[in-house]
């Protein structure tokens, strides 16, 4: 049963029909809880490089097997997208998405408490696949709620302030679980995964589209128009990636210590913050060229960090592709809006998390073959292949 924001009609005190209500927007608390919402589900993904290499060199005295979790939960993410996204299509959007978000804080609990008891550590690599392969499913049902909670003219500035309190997310939850680390790794496991939950309790329900439209829900939504915007996200996400997981490297290669590998995330972060708030405030959607600029921009910082040519400039090429992050996701977002039926959106937007996630495999791919000056120069080459991609593509719209 859809739930409804409590609304009366001009002061007068009458409640306004159920069609009149269908068509106002929710309330401001009901967009406040969806934030938060998005705040915390990014949480357990956020947190767990830290908190499964902690846990696997308590257990095993090697931090190394927390990659191999990560990879386990990220690989699994990548494969369970459209498949768990089609499985909720006939369901209400906000109780399909609380389902899966149920099923990842369980499989984190258990494996929480199979670390405890010393199981063997495949059954960790198990529950860790199982958690991350509802990521991207639940982020694209997430993302598709917030249309019906926000007008179309204020889509992006909503879309721009998730991308801040992203951003935010993912500079707390590792220093929360480094914090709750020390106390106990398993402890910390389950702190990130309950607070990765409240999503459960405060994701607002809105009228579902599932079940008007199966014959166009079963049809791929890989258009070339998509694969485009997605090829744009798994190239960013590479980018991103390869700052942040090469930051260590870096530090080294300039002769600091690896913990001063903050020089480069930090900036980066601080950065991505700066740009989501300034797409809050312009409220609008990208210009095509724009969009080309943002994306020549994030090429440049990236081909500016692989010339190392000192540490000033290889933060400044940090701080350029921070800036651009949320920009560019916000437009991401907002395009592929327009190229799926209301129905398809849960699927595009959980492919739109997915190639992110594809871009971070592919990063920590070059980052284990390369060295760090190489990587990063592949992986701004690919970012000035996608760039002219795209500027090829908006040459022949125009």
């Amino acid at each position: 049963m859809t739930n409804h924001t409590d609304i009366q009609s001009g002061g007068s005190g009458r409640p306004l029909s159920e069609t009149a209500l269908s068509d106002l927007p929710p309330g401001r608390w009901a967009l406040l809880r969806w934030f938060i919402s998005s705040a915390t589900l990014n949480v357990p993904q956020a947190a767990s490089p830290v908190a499964f290499s902690l846990l696997t060199l308590s257990l095993t005295g090697d931090s190394s097997r927390g990659a191999a979790l990560i990879l386990a939960m990220t690989l699994a993410q990548v494969l369970g997208a459209v498949p768990i996204t089609r499985l909720g299509r006939n369901f209400p959007a906000a109780r399909f998405l609380q389902v899966l978000i149920v099923v990842r804080t369980l499989a984190l609990i258990l494996m929480a408490a199979m670390a405890a008891h010393g199981v063997p550590f495949v059954w960790l690599f198990v529950f860790a696949a199982l958690a991350g392969s509802v990521n991207g499913a639940a982020f694209g049902y997430l993302r598709s709620i917030l249309n019906s909670l926000t007008s179309t003219t204020s889509l992006p500035r909503a879309l721009g302030i998730s991308a801040t309190l992203n951003e935010v997310t993912f500079v707390l939850a590792p220093v929360a679980a480094s914090g709750l680390g020390t106390i106990s790794p398993v402890f910390a496991i389950l702190a990130l995964a309950l607070l990765g939950a409240v999503p459960i309790l405060l994701v607002p329900h809105i009228q579902s589209v599932h079940g008007e439209n199966v014959r166009a829900a079963k049809t791929s939504v890989l258009t070339p128009a998509i694969a485009l915007w997605l090829m744009c996200g798994a190239a960013g996400g590479a980018t991103v990636a390869a700052i942040e997981i090469g930051a260590v490297a870096l530090a080294l290669e300039f002769g600091y210590e690896p913990a001063l590998a903050i020089l480069f995330t930090v900036p980066l972060c601080l950065s991505s913050v700066t740009g989501g708030i300034l797409i809050s405030i312009y409220n609008r959607s990208l210009a095509r060229r724009t969009v080309v600029l943002l994306l020549s921009l994030m090429a440049a910082g990236a081909a500016l960090a692989a010339f190392q040519l000192s540490l000033t400039a290889t933060i400044i090429g940090a701080v350029m592709i921070g800036c651009v992050l949320a920009p560019l996701g916000t437009y991401y977002s907002l395009i592929l809006d327009t190229l799926v039926t209301p129905d398809k959106r849960p699927e595009v937007f959980a492919l739109l998390r997915t190639s992110n996630a594809v871009g971070v495999i592919f990063a920590s791919g070059v980052l284990t073959a390369f060295s760090i000056s190489a990587a990063l120069g592949v992986v701004a080459a690919l970012m000035l292949v996608v760039t002219m991609v795209v500027g090829v593509a908006s040459l022949r719209r125009s």
